[in-house]
Order: C-alpha cells, then structure tokens, then sequence
C-alpha cells in the first residue's frame, strides 16, 4: 500500500490516481479516502489526477495513541502534498475534512494550492462558547466521546441509518449499502483516534485560518445538515473566506457528497474549472 511516514513516525495511508490537476480530497469524521470513491472515480474519468489520504487513526493509517489534533491533520496533510510535490491543487474537504484544509491552509499558506471547497465542514466552529453562541453545547460532544469508548459499533450504525443521511427523514429510502460502507469505513479506525477527533472538529476555532486564505473558496452545505448545523457553519466560513462563495442545497443531508452526488460532483467540476 502507498504511504508517507511523517515527522512523528506515523504512516499515513493514501491513494494517487491518474495525471492532470491534481484535486486532494479529506474525508470526514470517523472514516477513510474510500468515502471519496465516487468523486475520485468521477474526477479521474474526466483528467483530473486525483489524491485521498486516510487521516492518522482512520481507515489504513497507523493506529496512533496520540496527535489527534487539527496541528498534527494539518501537518500530515502538507507532508502528503510536500512528499508528492503538489501544484496548483484543488483541496476539497468534507466535515472535518473541511476543517482540516482550512487549517492546512491557515498554517502552510497556499503556494501548492489553487482553490478549495468545503463541503458540509466544521469551520469556523462547531461548540457553543461566549463568543459563538449560536453553536452546540459540548455536552453533545461529550456524548459523542461516551458512546465511542463504551459502544461505537452501535452508535456509528445509528449515525449513519439515521442523521448523517438524512435516513431519518419522512419519506426518505434508507440505502442499507450506503449505511454498511459507512459503518465499514469507521470499524477499520481506531477508538482512541475517533474519541480525540471529537474534540479535534468540534472545539478547534478556524476562524483565523480562514481569514488567512485568499484562494477562491467555494462552501457547500446542506440546509437540512443534522450533523454540521447550516446556519452556524456555511455562511459564516463563506464570509470569513476573502473570495468565499456559498452554495447552499435546499433539503440535502450531511454525508450529501454521497446521496446527491451527481449535483455535487456537477457543481465542484464547475467551480474548479471556472
């Protein structure tokens, strides 16, 4: 299997394919580069060299005891572009994956990068503090924390047969594929890595890194998103962004780049060749 190690001796996991401009997609919490399978496989068809990592303590990555954090997510991810001598990249993020771009970028600046997308992400931050009320209480996340130390191959069947979907909708026809894979995708991750990530996407402010990134940023959200609440996230990453744009999808879940592909993948190729 491909790998880098890192600094701290970590082995991440990643997939390069094809050649043309290269797009880097970071996956969500607590899966791997294989949620990304239909926009790589998408991208790829259309000439575009496409590149997905799994974070350290997900999917094929090493099961670390520690640097379960934005620094290390953001570090490894600039040592994956470095080791690969990336140009003019395209970065798309999903979930904490969009965290972790904002902060990539925030922290290595944006000589390897011509644009980026979040896609149902963090920024600029998820917990309810003074200073962003609007956000969740941390005890939502401290429950998070509980049932993947005490249950998690239950709780991450519920998350993924339920909200992250939007599963749970009226009307709406669960796929039992869609929810395997995603339970599949997050039983391959290690416990510790998944309870610190918790804390890693729900209570790191990216409003400076956001501030910092003057590349065209395009933010995608779902306004039915159960998971990254809409109103507290996408318009206020947009305007945070110097050239942020925001596209917002009547009624699309969390885990959209998924159920509604076929629109996401239009829109992104849109944007990137634009």
């Amino acid at each position: 299997m491909p790998t880098i190690t890192t600094s701290d001796g970590v082995e991440i996991f990643f997939k390069d394919w094809g050649k043309g401009q290269p797009i880097v997609f970071s996956h969500g919490w607590p899966l791997s580069a294989d949620d990304w399978d239909t926009q790589m496989m998408f991208f790829l068809l259309r000439g575009y060299r496409v590149i997905a990592h799994d974070r350290r303590g997900h999917g094929r990555s090493s099961q670390v005891a520690d640097g379960h954090d934005m620094d290390h997510y953001a570090d490894d991810l600039a040592a994956l572009t470095a080791h690969l001598d990336l140009k003019d990249a395209v970065h798309v993020g999903h979930s904490t994956g969009g965290g972790e771009v904002a902060h990539y970028l925030g922290r290595h600046g944006e000589s390897r990068v011509k644009k980026a997308v979040l896609i149902s992400a963090v920024p600029p931050l998820m917990v309810k503090t003074a200073a962003n009320p609007g956000g969740l209480p941390k005890e939502v996340f401290d429950g998070f924390q509980a049932q993947v130390a005490t249950n998690r191959t239950q709780f991450y069947r519920d998350l993924a047969a339920g909200p992250f979907y939007g599963f749970n909708r009226p009307g709406a026809k669960a796929s039992e594929a869609v929810i395997d894979n995603w339970w599949r995708q997050g039983m391959m991750g290690g416990a510790k890595a998944h309870y610190d990530g918790i804390v890693a996407f729900s209570q790191t402010d990216f409003t400076e890194d956001l501030q910092k990134i003057t590349v065209p940023v395009l933010v995608m959200h779902g306004d039915d998103d159960q998971i990254v609440p809409y109103a507290d996230s996408a318009p206020l990453s947009a305007k945070l962004a110097k050239n942020g744009v925001l596209k917002t999808y009547k009624g699309f879940p969390h885990g959209m780049p998924t159920t509604n592909a076929e629109t996401i993948n239009a829109d992104l190729l849109d944007f990137i060749r634009s």
